[in-house]
C-alpha cells in the first residue's frame, strides 16, 4: 500500500511542478501607460518640458519609432542637416509656427508626412490627454528652439482639472467612450491607421480582413496585448509601433468584444 501511495504522491509533485514550470513560461502583459499629468492652470513651460520629456521617454511610446531616423523622422537629434525638431518645425509648413505644426504632428498626423517617410503616426489624442499633448510639444519645442507653450494653450476645463488635484487620463473609458462595439474600438483606438478590416484602414500593417482564418482567438488577444511577441512575416521593420499599452486602455469587455469580432473574420 504504501509503494503505491508514494507512486500517487509522485504523479501529484510531478504535475505541480510541470504546471508551475508552463505557468512561469507565460509571458507576463506588461503596458506602460502613459502618467496622467495635473499640473493646474498656472504651469509654467518649464513643467510642461519636464513632463514632456517622461512621456515621450516612457509612456507616451515615441522612442519606438523616432530617433533612429529609419521608420520616422529623429527630433532629438539632427535629421538630415536640418538639426533637431525645436531648430527645423517652424520651417515644415507654410503658415504654420513651431507650435502649431507640432501640435498638428501628433493630433493630425496625417495632414503633413515629411518626405521619404511612411504615413505610419498615430493620432495621439485618442490616447493622451491634453495636457499630456501640449507638454510633448513643449518638450519638443525645447529641443534646439523656444518654447512658447504655455497654460492658456490647455484647454480651460483640462486646466481647472489640474488645479483640483485631477487629471485628463487617457484610460480605457476614453476609447471610443467606452463603446464595446467592435468597429466603435477598432477606430477608436486608431487601429484604422494601420490595419485594414474589409474597405476601412490603412496598408501599413497586416490587413485583418481574413485574420481569424490565419490565427486563433488566444494569438489575437496576444498580438493584442503583446503585440512584440510575434511580429508577422514581411512586417518585421514595423517593430515597436503598436502600443503595448492595451491592456490598461481597454476594459475587459472592451478587449474580448474586439477580440471575438477579428476571430470572426475567416
Amino acid at each position: 500500500m504504501w509503494a503505491i501511495n508514494l507512486r500517487i504522491f509522485g504523479v501529484v509533485l510531478g504535475t505541480l511542478a510541470l504546471y508551475t514550470l508552463i505557468a512561469n513560461k507565460i509571458p507576463q502583459v506588461q503596458s506602460e501607460v502613459p502618467r496622467a499629468l495635473s499640473l493646474g492652470a498656472n504651469v509654467t513651460p518649464e513643467q510642461l518640458v519636464g513632463a514632456g520629456d517622461q512621456l515621450y521617454h516612457g509612456g507616451g511610446g515615441c522612442t519606438a519609432c523616432h530617433g533612429l531616423g529609419t521608420r520616422a523622422p529623429n527630433l532629438l537629434t539632427d535629421e538630415k542637416g536640418a538639426g533637431p525638431i525645436g531648430a527645423r518645425c517652424g520651417k515644415r509648413e507654410s503658415g504654420k509656427d513651431c507650435k502649431a505644426y507640432i501640435y498638428e504632428s501628433l493630433t493630425h498626423p496625417g495632414a503633413f508626412v515629411v518626405t521619404g517617410y511612411e504615413p505610419i503616426m498615430p493620432d495621439m489624442s485618442r490616447t493622451l490627454s491634453p495636457q499630456q499633448l501640449w507638454a510633448l510639444v513643449a518638450f519638443l519645442e525645447s529641443q534646439g528652439g523656444t518654447v512658447d507653450v504655455q497654460a492658456s494653450d490647455i484647454p480651460a476645463a483640462e486646466a481647472s482639472a489640474g488645479s483640483n488635484g485631477a487629471a485628463g487620463t487617457a484610460g480605457a473609458a476614453k476609447i471610443a467612450n467606452g463603446s464595446t462595439d467592435p468597429m466603435a474600438i477598432f477606430r477608436g483606438a486608431g487601429c484604422v491607421g494601420c490595419h485594414k478590416v474589409g474597405t476601412e484602414g490603412g496598408a501599413i500593417a497586416p490587413d485583418l480582413t481574413h485574420v481569424g482564418s490565419r490565427l486563433s482567438t488566444s494569438a489575437i488577444r496576444e498580438s493584442i496585448l503583446t503585440p512584440d511577441a510575434k511580429i508577422a512575416r514581411g512586417f518585421e521593420k514595423f517593430k515597436g509601433i503598436m502600443p503595448k499599452a492595451f491592456g490598461d486602455q481597454l476594459t475587459a469587455a472592451q478587449l474580448e468584444s474586439l477580440v471575438q469580432f477579428l476571430a470572426s473574420h475567416k
